[in-house]
């Protein structure tokens, strides 16, 4: 039984990386391979050290995107943030297809890659160390969940979790150029979901409804 377990984990991560083999067989370019590569290792080392979900991967994600690798402006990348937050499925994931696509569009990349694979390699490299961490929780765990180490570890990550959380508020605000009458958005929105239990979803509803409706009703300068 236990066998046929560590078959079935080897097997399904071997299965993860057939997208990215398939990239690599249909794209013959050294160039382009180095790009992929690139977009790979970038988001396994954001998803390595990614501790406490999706919004706390956004300030790595910026570091590495924006500031180190100069793939996608600051503001892009804003408007990234709430973009992935209006789509469903995990934020993490979206973040990365997103990204590796406008890396993979890029007008300075050759023709020859596209932001498919791009994406395909991105949401690998964010994905496959938590698979794996997963994984090997889910085999061991039993040994380890008493354990008083592992029990203090986990109260030195919570307190960094934390600031990891709020630090993309922080940066998101001042580069959203948040004011004094506008700061009161953000704080109804929070007190809505917070108190009254608004879903998020009639949040995101709104606000793409409201900013369509100040866009059409925006005077145009003469």
């Amino acid at each position: 039984m236990k066998n046929r377990r560590l078959k079935f984990y080897k097997f399904t991560i071997f299965a993860l990386h057939i997208p990215l083999i398939a990239i690599f067989v249909f794209h013959k370019s050294c160039s382009d391979m180095k790009i992929y590569w690139d977009i790979f290792f970038a988001f396994l080392k954001i998803g390595a050290f990614t501790l406490g979900g999706g919004y706390a991967m956004i300030p790595l994600v910026e570091k590495e995107v924006v500031e180190r690798k100069g793939w996608m402006q600051r503001q892009e990348f804003l408007d990234l943030i709430a973009l992935t937050q209006a789509m469903p499925g995990v934020i993490a994931i979206n973040m990365a297809v997103f990204v590796g696509y406008k890396i993979g569009s890029a007008e300075l990349r050759s023709a020859s890659v596209r932001g498919v694979p791009c994406s395909i390699a991105a949401a690998l490299g964010a994905a496959l160390p938590s698979f794996v961490i997963i994984l090997l929780i889910a085999v061991f765990f039993a040994g380890f969940k008493d354990n008083p180490l592992v029990e203090r570890i986990f109260k030195g990550i919570r307190p960094a979790v934390v600031a990891l959380i709020a630090v993309p508020v922080l940066t998101t605000a001042q580069s959203a150029g948040l004011t004094y009458k506008t700061v009161v958005i953000p704080v109804v929105t929070a007190l809505l979901v917070w108190l009254c239990h608004v879903s998020p979803v009639y949040i995101v509803l709104v606000a793409i409804a409201a900013g369509l409706v100040y866009q059409l009703t925006k005077k145009k300068p003469a």
